[in-house]
C-alpha cells in the first residue's frame, strides 16, 4: 500500500526471527534496539531523506515504534496498530470489571514478566503511558480494535499521554491487526493520508 503511494519501505525481521540474528523476544523486550538500526542503515542511504523517516508497526512491532519514536527523534512520525501490555507495568492499566479480576489479571502479569525477565536475561521495558508524551511535537497515529482481547484498549490511555499532535482511530470488531482487512479504503486513506502530512518535504 505503501509503496503504492510512492513510498520506499524498509522491511525487517526482529532479531532472533527469519532471516535475523541473535535471541528472539516474542513480547519485543528491547526491539527498539532493531528500530534504531533500521533508521541508522537508512540514513546512510544516498535515495533517502533522514528528516523523513516514518515508522509502522503491528503489535509488538506497534509498541516497538512507540517506544523507539520516544527514544530517538529520527522517527518522523509514528504508525502504532494493536499495541497492548509488554510487561507488568502496562497490564496493570487494563480496566478489571471485579477484584477477582483484577488479581489474577495481576498474577499472570507478573508471573509472565517474571518469567520473561530470566529467560531472556532482560531487564521489563519501561510503561508504554510513561514513555508516549515524549513522542511530540512528531505526530502519532493509534489504531486499534478495542475489543480484541489483545489489551488494545490501553490505546486510550496512551492517546490521553500523548501529546498534539497525535490520532487515534478505534475499530471496533476489526479484530487484532486487521483494520486494514475490515476497512481497506479508510485504513488506506487514514495512514496514507497521515504520512503524507507528516512527512512532507
Amino acid at each position: 500500500m505503501l509503496a503504492r503511494h510512492g513510498y520506499g519501505v524498509l522491511l525487517f525481521d526482529r532479531r532472533g526471527e527469519g532471516r535475523s540474528e541473535g535471541e528472539p523476544n516474542s513480547w519485543g523486550w528491547s526491539g527498539e534496539r532493531d528500530v534504531f538500526a533500521a533508521i541508522s542503515w537508512l540514513q546512510r542511504r544516498p535515495d533517502v531523506d533522514p528528516r523523513r523517516i516514518g515508522g509502522i508497526g503491528l503489535s509488538v512491532g506497534g509498541e516497538m515504534m512507540l517506544e523507539a519514536a520516544a527514544e530517538d527523534d529520527r522517527l518522523a512520525a509514528v504508525v502504532s496498530e494493536g499495541a497492548g501490555a509488554r510487561a507488568f507495568s502496562d497490564a496493570m492499566d487494563l480496566p478489571a470489571p471485579d477484584p477477582v479480576a483484577l488479581t489474577l489479571g495481576a498474577t499472570a502479569a507478573a508471573v509472565k514478566t517474571g518469567a520473561v525477565s530470566i529467560f531472556a536475561n532482560q531487564t521489563p521495558p519501561h510503561n508504554l503511558k510513561g514513555l508516549v508524551g515524549r513522542i511530540a511535537p512528531r505526530p502519532l497515529m493509534l489504531i486499534a480494535d478495542p475489543d480484541s482481547g489483545h489489551g488494545e484498549e490501553l490505546n486510550r490511555g496512551y492517546y490521553r499521554a500523548a501529546a498534539e499532535p497525535k490520532a487515534l482511530w478505534e475499530v471496533p470488531g476489526a479484530g487484532h491487526m486487521n483494520a486494514i482487512t475490515a476497512h481497506p479504503a479508510e485504513y488506506e486513506r487514514r495512514v496514507v493520508g497521515f504520512f503524507g502530512r507528516a512527512l512532507r518535504r
